[in-house]
Order: structure tokens, then C-alpha cells, then sequence
């Protein structure tokens, strides 16, 4: 078993001084990608909207997320341990190793099967959390 990523807010009040502070970060981003992609000032006046910021800045926030990485049993292990987490499984059942990641100020666990590719379970599993936990949090939508 193992751990990837550092955020892991306590409260929702955390979370969204977190997701405020990779704001930078995804202007950032989003500037030097634009520069690489040759945008003019036009172009980037044209095609660069909050909308797209705004993207970048989940996306960055719900890479950081922290993770953890392990078997099954490991998993159960951990939810007969926190058994007032609601758990949120995508995948299949009878798939040995799963992710997860467990957000205390919602009561939630989140997590993702998977057999042999790690990255992309953990990539799923980010974009999953973020979108069924932190973002009615952290935007106003």
C-alpha cells in the first residue's frame, strides 16, 4: 500500500483555501501553454475565458489530491475502520487492487478498481472525487 498526492482537506473551509491557492498556478499554466501553442495576444484575448482558467485550476487542484493505493482487503480494512464514511466504488467488483481517497469533512470515501493500470485508475479516481465531493465545495455551482 502507498500514498500519491498531499491535499487532503479536514474541513470544506480547508478545501477551499486550497483550491484558492493553485488559482496562480493555472493562470500560470494556462499562459505558458498558450505562449508554446504561439497564440498571439488576439488569439489569447479570444480563445483564453475564465471558463478555461477555471478548468485548469480543477484539473491542478484535483491532481494534488492525495490517494492511496492498495489491495482490497486493504481498502475493506480501512472502511471497516471508518465505518461512518459513505463509499462511492466505480469499477468492477471483482478486481483486486483499488484507490481511494477519503474526505472527512464529507463523511466520504471515494475509490476506483483497477488490475494493472495504476496511473490511469488514479487519474479517474482524482477526477471522480473532485467531482462528486469538492466541487459543489469549492465553486459555486
Amino acid at each position: 500500500m502507498h500514498t500519491e498526492g498531499f491535499l487532503s482537506p479536514e474541513t470544506a473551509e480547508r478545501a477551499r483555501e486550497q483550491f484558492e491557492a493553485v488559482g496562480p498556478t493555472a493562470q500560470t499554466t494556462v499562459r505558458e501553454v498558450t505562449k508554446a501553442m504561439d497564440f498571439d495576444s488576439a488569439e489569447y484575448d479570444e480563445r483564453v475565458t475564465s471558463a478555461v482558467v477555471e478548468t485548469a485550476r480543477e484539473a491542478i487542484f484535483a491532481s494534488l489530491l492525495e490517494v492511496t493505493v492498495g489491495s482490497r482487503e486493504e481498502f475493506e480494512t480501512w472502511c471497516a475502520d471508518n465505518p461512518d464514511y459513505e463509499r462511492e466504488v466505480i469499477g468492477n467488483e471483482n478486481v483486486d487492487r483499488v484507490v481511494w481517497h477519503a474526505a472527512p469533512f464529507a463523511d466520504t470515501v471515494v475509490a476506483a478498481t483497477f488490475h494493472e493500470r495504476e496511473t490511469a485508475a488514479v487519474g479517474t479516481l482524482r477526477r471522480q472525487a473532485f467531482g462528486s465531493i469538492y466541487r459543489r465545495v469549492v465553486t459555486d455551482v
